[in-house]
């Protein structure tokens, strides 16, 4: 019997579309979805959940909740990661609240940033972790990234870990939908074109029946920037350096040194951008929980319809052969020609029986590139403190990262850092 592993799959609501599409997908049915968590209660939840699916669905899958690791992998073809280490508390509340005694604001904090880079550093044993008993009980399996900071732990399966690993983000296919209905356009029959790095990649064309549709996107974004709305960050971008980004104005709003800036106070206003956005969202999803529990996982006739995550797409591509376009995160193997060759990219990928085929790009205008490496030197330099061990280098990556450099000297880049680093205690491996 194949098997799909999903690891993290206490993420009830999340097991749920990604499992539960691929329980109404023909060519999966009959697969063992093997459920593995460190949360026995959630696990559980999780379990019974996809056992109501499976008979409203009517679905040959057949639901595993598994307490060991290695056994939940063991023969597995297809591995999907969504965990978070750490969790709100502690640990997304230390990334936001130690930062702040240095004034040091966030939005998100979960792909660079001060927030990104100790995410990192508490993912990455973990990640390698799976990556050990992946090469021992099922080596040939794909490994399918859904957690963050994406660039940088897709970058380390691939680098270190030699597991094929591809990092997946719904920000790709939504990007244009969700533009188009902002400002009012229709983008049935239009075709676009999206590279770059995770969370920073780069509308590059829309075109339709090969009419450049640029130019009535900025006239409107333009008009839309007189009054106050949801994506302010993204459009500035896109009218100062030329093209739309596919990651949200709370994220972009923190990866650049123009927003967020304790001398600008009335930025923040300007681009409505909401501070301490991410422990908010937790606050409010610990407390939807509650009220969601039952009906997820009591519900006898639960039922689904099949989301726009890419991961059983992909699977059934991959069963089928017949192909299938997604926009996936991979090493840069000369796929775009003026970002770093130890880079992770987000580039357009065809999926067919022979895996995952990435598309060549060639050079992103200069200007895209110019920003997308600014946050790939901090993404490289936190994978150098992981590997390493070496304290010094996430005091780089911090001193590097755009918005945290713009904010504060460096001896207090790295007074922070230790600090961080003394709360964090165990979440973290010991650096030298």
């Amino acid at each position: 019997m194949s098997k799909i592993t999903f690891l993290g799959a206490g993420s009830t609501v999340f097991a749920r579309n990604v499992l539960g599409d691929c329980m109404l997908t023909p060519a999966l049915q009959g697969f063992e979805l093997a459920l593995y968590d460190i949360d026995a209660e959630r696990l559980r939840d999780s379990e019974n959940m996809l056992n109501n699916l499976k008979k409203t669905t009517g679905s040959t899958c057949t639901v595993k909740a598994y307490a060991d690791r290695k056994e939940a992998l063991r023969g597995a073809k297809y591995v999907v990661n969504a965990i978070q280490v750490g969790g709100y508390d502690p640990c997304t509340i230390t990334d936001f609240e130690i930062p702040k005694k240095y004034g040091l604001r966030q939005t998100i904090a979960d792909t660079v940033g001060i927030g990104g880079i100790f995410r990192n550093l508490r993912t990455i044993p973990v990640m390698l972790d799976f990556a050990k008993d992946m090469r021992e009980v099922c080596p040939d399996a794909w490994f399918f990234n859904y957690t963050n900071p994406m660039a940088v732990l897709t970058n380390v399966m691939n680098t270190y870990g030699g597991v094929k690993t591809v990092g997946l983000c719904h920000s790709v296919q939504v990007c244009v939908p969700h533009l188009f209905k902002d400002l009012g356009m229709d983008d049935e029959g239009v075709q676009w074109k999206i590279a770059g790095i995770n969370h920073m990649a780069w509308l590059l064309e829309a075109t339709k029946d090969g009419k450049d549709l640029y130019p009535e996107i900025k006239r409107r974004a333009a008009e839309k920037q007189k009054e106050i709305h949801h994506d302010m960050v993204r459009y500035e971008m896109m009218l100062k350096f030329g093209y739309y980004i596919t990651e949200s104005s709370e994220h972009n709003a923190e990866y650049h040194p123009y927003f967020i800036k304790r001398n600008y106070p009335e930025l923040i206003e300007r681009f409505n951008i909401p501070l301490d956005e991410y422990p908010r969202r937790c606050v409010e999803q610990i407390e939807n929980w509650k009220k969601m529990r039952d009906e997820l996982v009591g519900n006898q006739n639960l039922t689904h319809e099949r989301s726009h995550e890419y991961a059983s797409y992909i699977f059934e591509a991959m069963e089928t052969n017949r192909p299938y376009k997604i926009g996936g995160n991979v090493m840069n193997t000369g796929l775009i020609t003026n970002l770093p060759k130890e880079a992770c990219v987000e580039v357009p990928c065809l999926v067919d029986r022979s895996g995952i085929t990435p598309t060549f790009v060639g050079d992103l205008p200069p200007q895209c590139a110019a920003l997308n490496r600014t946050n790939i030197n901090t993404q490289l330099l936190t994978i150098e403190a992981a590997v390493t061990g070496k304290k010094e280098h996430i005091y780089h990556a911090a001193m590097l990262d755009p918005h945290t450099s713009a904010e504060l000297s460096m001896d207090d880049i790295i007074s922070m850092c230790d600090d961080l680093i003394a709360a964090h205690g165990d979440w973290l491996p010991k650096f030298q």
